[in-house]
């Protein structure tokens, strides 16, 4: 049985904020700023309704990920589990915030970067090697408090007007006058920002900000999620689009002719993968049932289910993913740890000055 649990994140947000230490501080700016964009987050909850949490009787889950996306999974554990759904930052920040007095027992997050947040501050538990050998090293924690579940790949989307031979290797590309007008992208949503995050790490600062810069310049078109740009694609008002690679993936499984092709760029973060992860938390009373909860989602009944239903990437080494996706070891993405993609605050910061947001 599910229990789901909904409460406003921003509430949280200006109740906190007065005492908040750093990290904290800086995960809560993000959400703010999010809120003000009307962020259309590919992962988020679609807001938060109250109930008990904690009391003991079930294991809590706090899950960055969407009720729409994980329920089902989550509804096969075989086990009584009480979810609260929301943002994967804010919910980081609840968690630092409550300390050893949170309810959690797991905390299910859309990426590594609010992942690598809690690791920081010490709010994850050591995951057991048997746990951790299952996914290869670069979809998990360095220090093992965490381990990839799923993952995605940044894409360059395209319609049929655009032939394979005249895309770009690298997003960073986007910016000569042939683009102009013809790409749209998506600067509220919180995949795109883990993008520009990673490209801030990995590139630099300047980089970062003159690409963003450059892209506003050449009259890029902004959207609030993948959705609306992968459907602008298919509607002929954009030729290319910055999104994941399993929105592509879902529509053409509903829609064999559906008009929109996904391009893997092979340089640069243009294909980066990121994770949808789980950690359990050092704080949990009921570490054994967590640990049973995170081998479930390794587990290959989960790990199809993400296949079939959602077209991610499954990250237990021998499963294939969807047979219309390239496998994933294929894909051309830059190696990175992912538990750096936290400075959600400098990335928020940096699309504000350069006019993206």
């Amino acid at each position: 049985m599910i229990h789901h649990n909904r409460k406003g994140s921003e509430a949280t947000m200006h109740s906190t904020t007065s005492h908040l230490r750093p990290l904290l501080a800086a995960l809560l700016v993000a959400i703010a700023a999010l809120a003000v964009a009307a962020c259309g987050s590919d992962e988020s909850g679609d807001g938060e309704e109250t109930a008990d949490l904690g009391s003991g009787e079930a294991l809590t889950v706090y899950s960055g990920r969407s009720e729409e996306l994980v329920a089902p999974v989550i509804e096969d554990f075989g086990g009584e589990v009480e979810v609260r759904y929301g943002d994967s930052a804010p919910l980081a920040a609840t968690i630092i915030e409550e300390g050893d007095n949170s309810p959690a027992d797991a905390f299910f997050s859309q990426d590594g970067g609010a992942l690598g947040a809690l690791s920081a501050e010490g709010r994850l538990e050591k995951l057991p090697k048997r746990i951790l050998d299952q996914v290869p090293p670069q979809f998990r924690a360095k220090d093992g408090t965490w381990v990839g579940v799923t993952g995605r790949a940044r894409i360059i989307a395209y319609g049929p007007e655009v032939d394979e031979s005249e895309l770009p290797d690298s997003p960073l590309e986007l910016t000569e006058p042939e683009w102009e007008g013809r790409v749209g992208w998506a600067p509220s949503n919180a995949s795109f920002q883990a993008y520009v995050t990673a490209l801030r790490v990995t590139e630099g600062e300047d980089v970062a900000r003159e690409w963003l810069e450059d892209m506003v310049a050449n009259g890029v078109q902004t959207y609030d999620s993948n959705t609306p740009i992968r459907d602008a694609i298919a509607n002929g008002e954009i030729d290319v689009g910055l999104i994941n690679h399993y929105y592509v993936a879902q529509a053409a499984a509903e829609e064999p002719d559906y008009p929109v092709s996904i391009h893997y760029p092979p340089e640069g973060l243009g294909a980066l993968i990121n994770v949808a992860g789980i950690g359990v938390l050092s704080s949990s009373g009921d570490k054994a049932e967590a640990l049973r909860f995170v081998e479930y989602l390794l587990s290959e009944p989960a790990q199809q289910f993400f296949v079939e239903e959602t077209k991610e990437y499954p990250l237990v080494k021998g499963l294939d993913a969807d047979p219309s996706l390239p496998p994933i070891e294929e894909i051309p993405a830059p190696e990175i740890d992912l538990a750096q993609i936290a400075d959600l605050e400098g990335t928020l910061e940096l699309l504000r000055e350069t006019g993206a947001l």
